[in-house]
């Protein structure tokens, strides 16, 4: 075996010096977010791949109350950077334990522990004042989606300034957009196809000190309970939806977002009261920029107002998530 010379040991140093510098930069400039709006927050995306520079291409390290989670898609490192590891002690807000995980929709493996504290169980994140139930174990989200965080406290805001509003969360993972609402003195219904994901969001209400046998836990087929609903003559101020890319609906034909989404948020449209409005969002990256908002307008057409919404600050690179919020006029 031959060992490398001191030049080369100097090369890597060096190497890695300027990758932890420049991590910490941007780690920096996220710090004012973890002052929050309506509280603190510490879940946020620390570094945002290429957006945060070309050296970062393909690599993402997200926090969560103090455990980084670093991700890759394919384009960046295999395996966890050497760096990253001296990174933790440095940062603005040192890091408890870091976390590797390759993103992967079809697999969806659970990050594998690298330094620190190992984590054995579920844990808690605040985004906004708003706490959230965390399982790195969960699968292929750890129960939160950070990319949504600004449009979270947006609806919060909204339902706060409308007392006694109304709001249907549709594809409602772990309920975090319901919660928001709830904050905000809002009643909720909560629907996913998944009793767990709803088990999930229940105990999301609870940890927020909000009462979830006095909101709604919709269980089954969105497509099934939005034709249901307007059967029933429900109606809403506010719709949330963020459905998956791709889905099968029970005894309907496959939903694709980049093609069916316009007929999707036509059916919901029908459960929005006037002054009501529709959030949807979509991450899907077939759909060019400005995509989503097109489908949105040529679906709801004349009597509403629609607004694209950006992504948030610690998000500086690719604009994946495309979301409107369609206000009823």
């Amino acid at each position: 075996m031959v060992s490398p010379s001191s030049e080369q040991v100097n090369a890597g140093w060096l190497a890695d010096s300027r990758m932890i510098t420049a991590f910490l930069v941007a780690a920096a400039r996220r710090e004012p977010l973890r002052r929050g709006v309506h509280g603190p927050t510490d879940a946020l995306r620390l570094l945002d791949g290429a957006g945060d520079g070309p050296e970062f291409r393909g690599l993402f390290v997200e926090d969560y109350s103090g455990r980084w989670l670093a991700l890759t898609d394919g384009r960046g490192p295999t395996g966890p950077p050497a760096w990253l590891r001296e990174a933790m002690a440095q940062a603005p807000t040192p890091a408890r334990s870091l976390y590797w995980k390759r993103l992967d929709v079809r697999e969806q493996p659970a990050p594998v522990h690298v330094a620190g504290e190992e984590i054995t169980a579920p844990f808690e994140a605040v985004e906004n004042g708003l706490r959230l139930g965390i399982d790195f174990a969960a699968g292929y989200s750890q129960g939160v989606f950070l990319d949504q965080r600004d449009n979270r406290r947006r609806v919060r805001d909204w339902c706060a300034a409308r007392p006694g509003a109304e709001v249907l969360n549709c594809f409602a993972y772990t309920g975090a957009f319901s919660v928001a609402a709830a904050l905000g003195g809002a009643r909720t219904a909560t629907a996913d196809l998944s009793r767990r994901y709803l088990d999930w969001a229940r105990d999301n209400f609870a940890r927020n000190g909000i009462d979830p046998g006095a909101h709604e836990f919709l269980a089954g087929d969105v497509f099934d309970w939005l034709r249901r609903l307007l059967r029933q003559g429900r109606a809403w101020d506010l719709v949330i939806l963020d459905p998956p890319t791709f889905s099968r609906p029970r005894g309907g034909k496959p939903f694709q977002a980049g093609r069916d989404f316009d007929r999707l948020a036509a059916q919901a449209a029908e459960l929005v009261r006037p002054g009501g409005a529709l959030l949807c969002s979509t991450n899907y990256r077939g759909l060019d920029r400005g995509g989503l908002r097109r489908m949105i307008h040529g679906a709801l057409g004349r009597g509403w107002r629609l607004d694209a919404l950006p992504m948030g600050a610690d998000f500086p690179g690719d604009p994946y998530l495309q979301a409107v919020w369609a206000e009823r006029c």
